[in-house]
């Protein structure tokens, strides 16, 4: 069977394989039709890339070296990437904090055989040509060439796909991550603080030994009280005086080696009160300490004078585990955080959770050496409230008159499960239970049995008679604990909630403000709590920290940095302002209008919030119209159908029946309907994504929303904003970089580029079997590089992988089909511009550092393939960049007095990027802050280049992602990450609004404007994936919404 492909004009092909003796059909530049010639062009450079004369002219070369003299029409020259050079296979080294893979360390150190095109590389060795290749070398001609084609079997062309498949070999260490190409020069120079401390590396002899404690037990803390005993016991005579730290699992570590090779010891324990209502007991645990390896400092400090690739993690982790020894002891330890309720004040955050203060604590390999990442953080806690008061908290009513309903029953079970409780009746024996149920009786039906002959006793007779204690509250059910088997019984009035449990299930949307409030501080307040907070831990006095040599400096790091300056910004000409220059990060659209303006003859209105009267939504339709006119858009001051009011719950209904209203109005002059603008209630729970879902997916519109509020405070700043998102909705552009317009940004505005975005998002916490959501968006315009269409796939729980961006599937007519994310942005960049993208920019988001290597290993490989599907030996030049935002590194003025050095938030200006001391040793990576500060301390981007073919340097890639921040579509401000990986964001989102209702939580996202596009090829409504079942895939998008930003 023959592989199919669909249209793909400039691609090589014009819609199926080619005949014999074809040149394709389809409307692509620099071929004919049936039978028609094949324009190509020898290569002069670049890694054999074929290329095709388009009508508009030639298109460059990629730059690097001559690939081999022979051509494979199945697909990517003979599994080659890069600049021509062959894959190995062989393992990746370590990374530290979490298994990442090797370090670039400069020339010296990349694989020869899989250097990046750092620099031009020589010409690699010659290939013996396969079967079925053509002869390109220079003598060819373009006839001979064009001949050799028509003697092609249909069998070479069908098997592309599977051949691609086999051309790119997936091997670990086929990627180097590149070397930073020097420091950016770009920008006026100024002095920050890091919340970096210097860590002084100890000049200690370091040793590994293997724990094994039996029985054996799953509990770290049981782990920690084990060890911390036997220490206690045998320090001074077995351990040699050592004081060893402990990772509470298999590995214990010592500054010097212990006096034996392998030792048992017998600790004697009063057991853990674990939660299951056992009488505590003494418990004797054997442990064996036996030798394991030593780890070796010098390699650390070679890698950190970079000279060496490999981050040694194994050091790494010894001198993590050593300074998080004493925090653990003091501390609540979660994560890489700690927290106590000593460390700030508590707030309650509602329904019975309060928030505690903490702090974050990380080591780090910089090029300042080891630096300690300090932070301040809070999370939510259980309070240690007695059951029935938190119960009326969760509630929220008075539940000490009546029995509870079925739905609140539900609610305190979920609420309630695996918490640990501790008994109130028994005196100070305040004995622990884990919390596994809720009974389904209420407390006074609930009886058992006392003897094998039958009798049973009331739980209400049962607590009277043994402990003298009258049940108040016989109406409600009894917290259950122990097993299903054997069930104990425990009304909601003795139990109080065992204080220092870490609440992990998902937070509503008052008790998110709420802790956000509380983490929210000032840059000057921030700054001081950190460096409270390094003096509080007095690591001098650690005795963990003095035993193995570490110092720590009580000194924030000061680093240079540069502002860079803001792009100037290209408006229409007709406005009064043709131009425009953003001052700390930010502007307006007074005197200015979009320099696209797009197009809305048609719409209509539907008011969903009974509060808003008639005429009150009719006179913000009409301003709303006016400021869209007025800002450059072709904008009806009038809907073609009368306003009307819809009940929310009856949203589908009205929706497709004013959408049928206007579509009997519109067919007979052969125009579709543009806009729909909604007027939602400020709290409209599920009606946002409703609305959204039913607009994209069943009705092919592209819709408005507009909350209560808005409607009645309706500035001009609230209509401006609107103005913007409606035009890039119906296909319009904003602003664009002068720079782009002219031609001026280095490596995008030279030959066809596009820029990607992609992001994945996980379901929230409990939810275990909700698909993942991943979004990639790509650019339609060049040089402009503004518009971004998108694309979005459920994919399995918590993958990270994209699986989507590039797939092969089998059709029983069709054959072979290749498709995915990827290719199908590519074709929709070709057809928007006429060209073929002849360079790459991957801006991908979400990606942590253990992630690094696997990320890149997949979707680089996966872009590999799109590319070369579409045509033989197609293979752009590719820049990968993980953007992330989940990191704790902060930026601080270096005087918070300077006016000329902080924004009104006292946040460090916009622009401001950092490239040494606190970024690493020898990769390619920065600190970009490219947003102004509104509330809190700013939080700078990471940027960090995994794969670059196209020679950034560091001015040229910081300076291009800091210009596209000011490009983001929906407000007049520079946004604090690269638009592109903003809009996968939103785009990721807004299809949650697409699946089934039990696997979307819309409710809770619902007063937020999401945003996201799924693939064209996907045919059904998506379901809750099932444990270990296939994810359905995403309902269609209709066609004239998906190529617009209707996500914004």
């Amino acid at each position: 069977m023959g592989s199919w492909r669909p249209k793909l004009p400039g691609f090589g092909e014009g819609s199926q394989a080619a005949e014999p003796g074809g040149g394709g059909r389809g409307p692509g530049r620099g071929f004919r039709g049936r039978g028609g010639s094949y324009h190509q062009k020898l290569p002069q450079g670049g890694r054999g890339t074929g290329y095709y004369q388009h009508g508009q002219g030639s298109m460059s070369q990629p730059r690097g070296a001559i690939m081999s003299q022979r051509w494979q029409p199945a697909g990517p020259a003979a599994g080659y990437m890069g600049q021509g050079q062959a894959y190995r296979e062989v393992q990746p080294p370590h990374y530290y904090g979490g298994g990442r893979g090797g370090r670039g360390a400069g020339p010296s150190t990349i694989a020869p055989e899989l250097r990046q095109a750092m620099e031009t590389s020589h010409e690699p060795d010659n290939i013996s040509p396969e079967a079925g290749s053509l002869d390109l070398s220079p003598r060819a001609s373009t006839v001979e060439v064009t001949d050799q084609l028509k003697d092609l079997s249909v069998q070479d062309e069908s098997s592309m796909c599977q051949d691609i498949v086999q051309a790119f070999p997936v091997s670990s260490n086929a990627y180097k991550f590149p070397h930073r190409p020097g420091s950016g020069s770009i920008g006026t120079r100024c002095l920050v603080k890091a919340n970096h401390f210097f860590a002084e590396l100890p000049d200690k002899d370091l040793h590994q030994y293997d724990v094994s404690i039996t029985p054996e037990v799953t509990s770290r803390i049981v782990n920690r009280s084990v060890m911390e005993e036997l220490v206690k016991l045998h320090k001074m005579s077995y351990l040699g005086g050592r004081l060893p730290a402990y990772d509470g699992r298999k590995s214990l570590y010592t500054a010097g080696p212990l006096p034996f090779i392998s030792k048992e010891f017998h600790i004697t324990l009063i057991e853990e009160d674990g939660g299951s209502g056992v009488e505590r007991r003494k418990k004797t645990y054997k442990v064996v300490i036996k030798f394991a390896a030593r780890a070796d400092l010098r390699r650390l400090e070679q890698f950190l004078a970079g000279r060496q690739a490999e981050a040694p993690q194994e050091a790494l982790q010894v001198l993590d585990i050593v300074l998080r020894e004493l925090p653990t002891t003091r501390y609540a330890p979660f994560g890489r955080s700690f927290f106590s309720p000593d460390l700030g004040r508590r707030r309650s955050l509602g329904e019975g959770i309060e928030s505690w203060r903490g702090f974050y604590q990380s080591i780090r390999p910089t090029q300042m050496g080891l630096s300690l990442n300090i932070d301040m953080s809070a999370t939510a806690f259980f309070e240690p409230l007695p059951v029935i008061d938190f119960v009326q908290q969760l509630l929220n009513t008075n539940i000490h008159s009546r029995p509870l309903s079925d739905a609140e029953r539900v609610k305190i079970k979920k609420a309630l499960r695996g918490v640990k409780v501790e008994v109130t009746h028994r005196g100070n024996m305040r004995r622990k239970y884990r919390i596994a149920s809720l009974t389904s009786q209420a407390t006074r039906e609930l009886t058992f049995p006392v003897d094998h002959g039958g009798a049973v006793k009331s739980v209400v007779q049962y607590f009277q008679e043994t402990y003298g204690f009258t049940i108040q509250h016989t109406y409600l059910p009894c917290l259950q604990v122990g097993n299903q088997q054997h069930p104990n019984y425990l009304p909601m009035e003795v139990c109080k909630i065992v204080e220092g449990q870490r609440y992990s299930k998902r937070l509503n949307q008052s008790q998110i403000r709420a802790l956000l409030e509380e983490t929210c501080q000032r840059p000057l307040d921030r700054e001081r709590d950190i460096v409270q907070t390094v003096n509080h831990n007095s690591y001098h006095e650690d005795p963990y920290a003095k035993e193995f040599g570490i110092k720590i400096s009580e000194r924030l790091a000061s680093i240079e940095a540069r502002i860079l300056p803001a792009p100037r910004l290209k408006y229409n000409e007709t406005g009064r302002e043709k131009d425009c220059l953003p001052r700390v990060g930010q502007w307006n659209m007074m005197n200015k209008k979009m320099v696209n303006g797009g197009r809305v003859r048609s719409w209509i209105c539907v008011n969903f919030a009974r509060n808003v009267q008639e005429s009150v939504a009719i006179g913000f339709c009409r301003e709303l119209a006016r400021m869209c006119q007025a800002s450059g858009m072709d904008f009806a001051l009038e809907p073609i159908l009368p306003l009307i009011y819809a009940h929310p719950d009856k949203v589908e209904r009205a929706l497709k029946a004013r959408f049928h209203d206007a579509m009997n109005m519109l067919g007979p002059q052969r125009r579709e309907l543009d806009l729909l603008i909604g007027i939602l209630p400020d709290n409209n729970g599920s009606l946002y994504g409703d609305l959204k879902r039913i607009c994209e997916i069943d009705l092919g519109l592209v819709s408005q929303c507009c909350c209560a509020k808005q409607v009645f405070k309706m500035n001009k700043q609230i209509l401006a904003n609107l103005a913007l998102k409606i035009n890039v909705k119906v296909g319009g552009r904003n602003t664009v970089l002068a720079d782009a317009v002219s031609r001026r940004i280095p490596l995008v505005t030279d030959k066809p580029t596009i820029i990607f975005g992609a992001d994945v998002t996980h379901p929230h916490p409990g939810e275990d079997s909700s698909p993942s959501i991943a979004a990639v968006v790509a650019s339609q315009d060049w040089p402009e590089v503004t518009k971004y269409a998108g694309l979005v796939s459920a994919q399995s729980h918590r993958q990270e992988l994209i699986e989507d961006l590039y797939k092969v599937t089998h059709d029983p007519q069709k054959g072979t089909i290749c498709g995915g994310m990827i290719r199908e942005l590519l074709i929709s960049f070709k057809r928007s511009t006429g060209q073929k993208p002849q360079r790459i920019l991957f801006y991908r988001d979400g990606v942590s550092e253990g992630q690094f290597y696997q990320v890149l290993l997949h979707e680089l490989d996966a872009i590999r393939k799109a590319c070369a599907s579409l045509e033989a030996n197609y293979q752009p030049q590719v820049t990968f960049i993980v953007v992330q935002k989940r990191h704790h590194t902060r930026l601080f003025a270096h005087n918070h007095n300077d006016k000329n050095s902080v924004d009104t938030s006292g946040n460090i200006l916009p622009g401001t990027v950092v490239d040494s001391k606190i970024c690493h040793p020898t990769e390619f990576d920065f600190f970009l802050c490219s947003h102004a500060g509104i509330k809190g301390t700013s939080r700078p981007a990471h940027y960090h280049v995994l794969w670059d073919e196209n020679n950034f340097t560091a001015d040229a890639l910081q300076t291009l992602t800091n210009n596209l921040c000011y490009t983001y579509a929906r407000c007049t401000r520079s946004v604090s990450i690269v638009p592109p990986a903003y809009y996968a964001h939103l785009a990721a989102f807004r299809a949650r609004f697409y699946m089934e209702p039990d696997s979307s939580d819309s409710g809770s996202l619902a007063s937020g404007a999401r945003g996201g596009a799924p693939s064209s090829s996907s045919t059904s409504r998506s379901t809750r994936a099932t444990t270990g079942g296939a994810v359905r895939p995403l309902p269609a998008l209709k066609d004239s919404v998906k190529n617009v930003m209707f996500y914004c």
